[in-house]
């Protein structure tokens, strides 16, 4: 069975889809494409069914990531859905920890920048949405940055047993 990871942002339309089309090319890269189920939502539901921003799909584009993304809503049904839910900053760890039906629930969410070894503790990827291109290019650093780390993770989670 695989392991299924859901990145997190507010709308679903920056960071989110951002963050799950870097870790699904790297997961692919790392030979763990058949292991690892990468997707996205948003604690908020205002864009469900729209794809990512323009800006953020140009980043995305621009280093050879796939930008196709139809935004959704996140709900508490999804935790049983996912081995883990990475959210992108704190507001949102708050949001999904409360809709989160338990305990182990709770535990399955962290911070995307918490994979980063070289980031602060409790780094955060700052949303990007109403500030200029400049800004998806950063959460794209941040992003590309974190996502080595959790595949390094994963790479250690996921090796045959002996």
């Amino acid at each position: 069975m695989a392991y299924r990871i859901c990145m997190v942002c507010l709308g679903n339309i920056c960071r989110s889809p951002m963050a799950a089309a870097v870790l699904r090319h790297k997961v692919a890269e790392a030979g763990l494409a058949d292991e690892v189920i990468v997707e996205s939502a948003g604690t908020g539901g205002w864009h469900v069914g729209d794809g990512a921003d323009r800006r953020a799909r140009a980043a995305l584009v621009a280093r050879g990531y796939d930008d196709t993304h139809s935004a959704r809503k996140f709900v508490r049904e999804f935790f049983e859905d996912y081995d883990l839910v990475i959210a992108m900053d704190h507001e949102n760890v708050k949001n999904l920890r409360a809709i989160a039906p338990d305990r182990e629930s709770r535990d399955e969410v962290r911070l995307l920048r918490s994979f980063d070894p070289n980031a602060p503790d409790g780094a955060e990827v700052e949303d990007p949405y109403y500030g200029g291109d400049d800004g998806f290019v950063e959460v794209l650093d941040q992003v590309e940055r974190a996502c080595d780390g959790l595949v390094a993770e994963l790479r250690a989670e996921l090796a045959p047993r002996e």
